[in-house]
């Protein structure tokens, strides 16, 4: 790595420690050394094994599935950095849990998305970074720097590959799963240059998780749709999504997300769907019992590598969070 005035310390929580060693080794970096132990009544013990005195340390921690045992481990990690005297504490949380409770839907509910981000910025964290918030709004949560990375160059660049001809035929055509994720997916349409389709869906407040497609808005007859979401949960939304595209007539179905929770009954879901591939990149750990045919990983540990190096060499890194631009067509 380049030289800095401060040295650099890299520490992985629990969650996702196969990613936090990717992002290391795509830095040429080791580790710093920290214990992590349970005490006999569940409490979460930590010890830092080396000194971080005037360090600019970096903790590598998604808040994802244990939700709230992983979230109170990155606060604990925090303190202790904290207390230990590292000069700056950069949280980098690949998959930030809780940011799909971003807004009062209905009468007292809480926007636990806000509460998250007053934890961590009580616990010490003095920057955050993460990819693909499920709300841009969210960044508002927060009064410290906060860099949005995003994964939808990744995963644009693997269907530009994997239907690289249906793409120069015009037959293939991007399609947001809902009304929200418009922004999100005519952005990758326009980066592998296809239309762009709308699931219209209606979500249930009464019942998590589940929605009902009501209509498909945009041609997807004779084409090859690819949906593009955030997260895929429990896989439910996009199931019927694709299902209603296949109702349309589209030819075949394929789907991504920059983050695969998958969780409850997602995996069976996903087996027995009409999805031709799920592409997902590893901002969450994909266990083996979850590892099926239809899903391909991308791995993200490039792009928070670099975020990670021009932090901190205090570089710029908006160009990690601006799209390419299309190039021409001769």
């Amino acid at each position: 790595m380049e030289s800095a005035s401060r040295d650099m310390k890299i520490f992985s929580g629990s969650a996702h420690e196969d990613l936090s060693k990717a992002i290391c080794g795509a830095l040429g970096m080791q580790m710093s050394e920290r214990k992590i132990f349970r005490f006999s009544d569940g409490e979460i013990g930590l010890a830092l094994q080396e000194s971080v005195r005037g360090t600019d340390a970096f903790i590598i921690q998604p808040t994802c599935q244990p939700v709230n045992e992983n979230l109170m481990e990155l606060l604990i990690l925090i303190d202790a950095l904290k207390r230990a005297s590292a000069y700056r504490i950069n949280v980098v949380l690949p998959y930030f849990g809780y940011a799909r409770q971003d807004r009062k839907a209905r009468s007292r509910e809480p926007i636990t998305a806000k509460l998250v981000a007053n934890l961590l910025q009580q616990a010490g964290a003095g920057r955050v970074v993460t990819a693909d918030l499920h709300a841009g709004q969210i960044q508002g949560f927060f009064d410290i720097p906060l860099d949005h990375l995003t994964g939808i160059p990744l995963l644009a660049s693997h269907f530009k590959r994997v239907l690289k001809a249906q793409l120069q035929e015009g037959r293939v055509v991007v399609v947001s799963p809902d009304i929200g994720g418009v922004v999100r997916a005519r952005r990758f349409a326009e980066q592998i240059n296809a239309e762009l389709a709308i699931v219209d869906k209606r979500r249930s407040h009464d019942i998590a998780n589940h929605s009902e497609v009501n209509e498909v808005i945009g041609e997807v007859d004779g084409k090859i749709a690819v949906l593009v979401d955030d997260i895929i949960d429990t896989a439910g939304s996009i199931v019927n999504a694709a299902n209603a595209l296949v109702g349309h007539g589209a030819d075949k179905v394929y789907a991504c997300a920059v983050h695969g929770v998958l969780s409850g009954a997602a995996i069976e879901r996903i087996g027995k769907s009409v999805f031709e591939e799920m592409v997902l990149t590893d901002t969450v750990p994909l266990p083996d019992e979850k590892r099926i045919g239809k899903i391909t990983t991308l791995t993200i540990a490039p792009l928070f590598a670099e975020a990670i190096r021009r932090i901190h060499l205090d570089h710029s890194i908006s160009i990690l969070f601006q799209p390419k631009p299309r190039r021409k067509e001769q």
